[in-house]
């Protein structure tokens, strides 16, 4: 029990609650978004610069349905495919809002959405120097997931699979792999279709779970996102209680001695 209340989810020294981000995109409303981030328990949503109001008061603002004071926004640099536009996406979000804790994506084309890692650790190198406090998303290679962290970003993202595929984590093995050599969080970013997969990557000690997709997408958003948040404080008890070993040959629960 002292082990699990003093399991704090730390990032760029900013305590979090809880170990679900959900992003903001694709709900069918603001008060959809707002309805199912308050269902989720996520006390940190990432944001679209390029995509969601923010701050012009003339058109609906998200801000007006989520607390800032409450809900920590993580703006990003999705829909960027160059080390530029993310870096100008950045740069104007803390001009506009003073964000130094962000979220950086470079995608290497529109059909898979995946990293393109080249661009991404370019990007990773000059916003550190800047000043910023920076969460990547990026692939699961192990390599490059280190040179991430000596690049300096304050959190690993690797993908489970494709952005919005709902596929689930494809590569545990490279998941494990970055999870032990890493010394920042760890944090699964993209892929996710369903409670179960994020209980998965809780419990092969990831440190939390960024969810878009499988909730904005589900029939039933707030219900899903409920259910975001029991999978992932399930799959963190499971990896904080250590799973039995497993064997190829059964193991009687009572013993086999002293039968009447």
């Amino acid at each position: 029990m002292d082990k699990l209340k003093k399991d704090n989810f730390k990032v760029a020294n900013k305590f979090l609650k809880s170990r679900l981000i959900v992003g903001t995109g694709k709900y069918k409303s603001f008060t959809e978004t707002a309805k199912a981030i308050q269902a989720s328990g996520a006390d940190m949503v990432t944001v679209a610069v390029r995509r969601v109001n923010i701050l012009d008061k003339k058109k609906p603002i998200l801000t007006d349905y989520l607390n800032p004071k409450k809900i920590t926004l993580l703006p990003n640099t999705a829909g960027c495919f160059s080390a530029k536009e993310a870096l100008r996406t950045l740069r104007l979000a803390r001009e506009m809002g003073g964000w130094k804790l962000v979220k950086l994506e470079v995608l290497g084309d529109k059909k898979t959405l995946y990293p393109n890692m080249v661009e991404t650790l370019k990007s990773t190198e000059v916003l550190v120097k800047e000043g910023f406090k920076v969460m990547v998303y990026c692939s699961d290679d192990p390599l490059l997931a280190k040179q991430l962290e000596e690049c300096g970003a304050s959190a690993i993202m690797p993908l489970a699979s494709p952005i919005g595929s709902g596929l689930g984590i494809q590569n545990k093995v490279n998941i494990s792999l970055i999870i032990k050599q890493s010394k920042v969080p760890v944090i699964i970013d993209a892929g996710i279709g369903t409670a179960s997969d994020a209980t998965i990557a809780m419990e092969l000690g990831c440190d939390g779970v960024l969810i878009n997709s499988a909730i904005a997408n589900a029939k039933k958003p707030i219900l899903m996102a409920k259910s975001f948040r029991d999978a992932v404080i399930s799959g963190r008890n499971s990896y904080l209680a250590g799973r039995m070993k497993k064997s190829s040959f059964a193991s009687a629960s009572s013993p086999l001695e002293g039968l009447i």
